[in-house]
């Protein structure tokens, strides 16, 4: 089932979602005002359409498969960049806004735990993870450095961007990430947006603090099962990979289960002895006839 509660954190009034398995709607969002017309608009959302919680979680699921366009965003050192700067590896995007003492930074904190134990797993520069705020007015470059050095973020390949308020609709319709201001900040969904190596919308993760395989096993399909693909040596070994690297939820982290190759490899083994022995069986066989 789908849970989610409606909590007051100083600064906004943020939604808090949980995914269950199996999966079925109970809620996302409480009935909230936000910009949405049916179907994603050119450039970004139509405001004054109340949403209830099934379309919520709907336009969230509709950007899945969704390619997004190439939106541009100013970097901690003041530079321009693009989405399309980061394609050929997956991106895992999450929107915050600097402001969110609580919810922000609470997920903000579990998605560097994750991202860490995901580096550990798939090897190092195999992702990058983009850290957007999304209040134009306030997340700017220097907020940006400031919050990265407050959640004590400094892994490689982690981006924090400021975003501008004519960019952002667009985006964050792309994303299906959404957001509405409140007296005290914003409302917005706790979503992180995985993105293929080419841009496209791969999975959405909810909550806080989410399960750590929720992430790291679709990062796991698109890291080494893309490799896998390659008809080659090195295409071999990532077909290993993405088979025989588990999660031991004991330790909390991902290890190669050399089990699961031992296994097949004895499986293999198995094989070609009853094949010998057919075959020796067989020539002693034809050997008897021959001599009679």
């Amino acid at each position: 089932m789908v849970g989610c509660s409606l909590e007051v954190r100083p600064g906004a009034r943020i939604l808090r979602i949980e995914i269950l398995l199996p999966v079925s709607l109970a809620c996302l969002l409480a009935a909230l005002p936000i910009a949405w017309a049916g179907e994603r608009p050119p450039h970004g959302m139509v405001t004054g359409v109340e949403l209830d919680e099934a379309s919520a979680y709907a336009l969230s699921q509709d950007a899945v498969g969704r390619q997004v366009r190439d939106h541009s965003f100013v970097n901690r050192a003041g530079q321009s960049v693009s989405l399309a700067d980061f394609r050929g590896t997956p991106l895992v995007v999450s929107l915050i806004y600097t402001s969110c003492y609580h919810t922000c930074s609470v997920a903000t904190q579990h998605l560097a735990n994750v991202v860490d134990i995901a580096r550990e797993a798939l090897g190092s520069g195999s992702f990058t993870v983009l850290t957007i705020g999304f209040d134009t007015a306030a997340d700017t470059p220097e907020r940006m450095t400031s919050y990265a050095r407050e959640q004590s973020i400094s892994i490689p390949d982690w981006q924090f961007l400021s975003v501008d308020e004519e960019t952002l609709p667009g985006l964050t319709a792309d994303l299906g990430f959404v957001y509405f201001p409140s007296p005290k900040g914003f409302e917005h969904t706790v979503q992180v947006t995985l993105l293929d190596a080419e841009g496209g919308v791969y999975r959405q993760i909810y909550g806080e603090q989410f399960p750590t395989p929720s992430l790291v096993e679709p990062l796991k399909d698109l890291v080494f099962g893309t490799r896998a693909q390659a008809a080659t040596l090195s295409g071999w070994v990532n077909g290993l990979k993405l088979f025989c690297t588990v999660y031991d939820p004991a330790i909390g982290r991902y290890r190669f289960d050399y089990s699961v190759f031992v296994g097949a490899l004895v499986g293999v083994i198995c094989l070609g002895a009853v094949a010998a022995f057919l075959v020796q069986a067989w020539r002693q066989g034809s050997g008897r006839r021959h001599v009679g």
